[in-house]
Parts: structure tokens; sequence; C-alpha cells
């Protein structure tokens, strides 16, 4: 009686099959990077105000840039510090105090860039946090209690985008679903990662270590205003590459 093949017998094409599916199916659920076929990040436009800090002077405040007030706590403090890893050099802008408050938001703004339609982004290291270890880009900034700002969080291991209007936080959530906390990611501490927001009119898209995370919608500021970085809480920071464009 001759034997029938079981319907279960892995053959080698069946086998590569299985595996090719897996793979895709695993490429599917790795948050933060882009598939095949997505959308590349676009080159920095060529008209960008830009700071890699190496020309400033190691423990003072970067040129072209002005402290925000931080809501609480007493003053930030951000120092140009020597970074052996920094992605442009050997130097890189630190914020680095660890004042141990949950609705404390250092941030610094760069003088000479004002724009509504933008594209901001930086390069990020958390250090040390213990409430947060976050990174941030702001844009539309008004004053220290009216801006948006978009976070990354290695404690979280999320990015968040958010509005600060008259000194109030509040989550903008993603675009077709406005009650989700942003996206969850991996977020390397004490590691570089990038971070990077084009907005146009209401529409902001949110870059992570280019890929592309997700969009967020909202109409409260669209009226220009300068560009920056921020933090959250006790998170000590490093930075390099802040660039600013104006689209």
């Amino acid at each position: 009686m001759k034997r029938q093949a079981s319907p279960f017998l892995l053959t080698p094409r069946t086998l590569s099959v299985a595996l090719l599916a897996l793979i895709a199916l695993t490429r599917g659920f790795q948050p933060g990077q882009a598939a095949d076929g997505d959308a590349k990040a676009p080159p920095i436009p060529e008209n960008a105000t830009r700071a890699n800090f190496d020309e400033d002077v190691v423990d003072t405040e970067p040129d072209g840039f002005l402290p925000g007030r931080p809501g609480s706590g007493g003053a930030a403090v951000w120092k140009i510090v020597a970074s052996g890893d920094a992605p442009s050099g050997r130097q890189a802008l630190g914020q680095l105090s660890e004042v141990k408050l949950r609705k404390r938001r250092p941030h610094i703004v760069h003088n000479n860039f004002v724009a509504a339609d933008v594209d901001v982004s930086v390069k990020f290291k958390t250090v040390v946090g213990g409430f947060a270890q976050s990174a941030g880009v702001m844009f539309r900034y008004r004053d220290s209690k009216n801006y948006y700002v978009v976070r990354a969080d290695a404690s979280e291991n999320n990015v968040v985008a958010f509005k600060c209007e008259d000194g109030r936080m509040d989550n903008l959530g993603v675009k077709g679903k406005e009650t989700a906390y942003g996206v969850e990611t991996r977020v390397f501490p004490r590691r570089w990662n990038s971070l990077r927001v084009i907005a146009k009119g209401p529409l902001m898209e949110v870059w992570f270590n280019d890929a592309k995370l997700f969009e967020v919608e909202d109409d409260t500021f669209l009226e220009a205003g300068r560009a920056g970085i921020w933090t959250e809480a006790d998170s000590v920071t490093h930075f390099d590459d802040f660039t600013a464009a104006e689209l």
C-alpha cells in the first residue's frame, strides 16, 4: 500500500516559505523600524540652521541659544560638555541639573530661528534620570508656557507628542487614534538616538532613528515660533547636531 505524504512534512520549499513568512511577520512588529517600501527619512534641508557645539567652549552655555524657564526647581544647567562619542565631533550640549520634580521641564531655544512650517531634528543620548530619561524637540515656541514638543523617553520606551498651552501639558495622541499615548519603541539609554519633526500647518510627522513613527494633527499653534531642545524632570541628557529649517 502506497504511503501518503504527511500534510505537515516540511520540504525545503515549504520550510523556505515558512521562514520568509516568519521574518515578514516579525519585521511587522519591530517598533520604530521602517518596513520595506516605507518612506525613508528625507535629507535635512540645505537651508537648515545647524548647531553641533564643537566651536563652543566646554563648561559654558552654547552660543546662539537662550534657556527657558523650566517651571519649577530653579534654573536648568545647560553647558557644553566634552564627549568622546559625540556624532559630530568631541563636544555636545548637556542638560546637567538633576532636580527631582516631575513637572520640571528644562528647555533651551535657538535665538536666530523663527518659523511656522518647520523641519527640526536633534541627536541625543540620555545619561541618567530617576523620574525620567527624556529628550525632546520643540517648535512653534511662543514662550515657556506655550509650544509643541515631541519627546522620547528611555525609561518608558516611547515617543509622545505634546502641546504645552498656558503651562499645561496635553498629549496629542496619534492621527486616527487621538487617545493613544504616542508610540511604543525602543529608546536606547546611554546611546545616541535621533528625533525629528516635520510640521506643515496642523500636520506633524514624527521620525525616530530615521523611521517614521506616526503623524499628529493639531491646530492650537499655527503661527511662527522658535525651535529648541527639551528635557523633563531629572533627566540628564546630551544633545548634538541640532537642525532647524523653515519649509
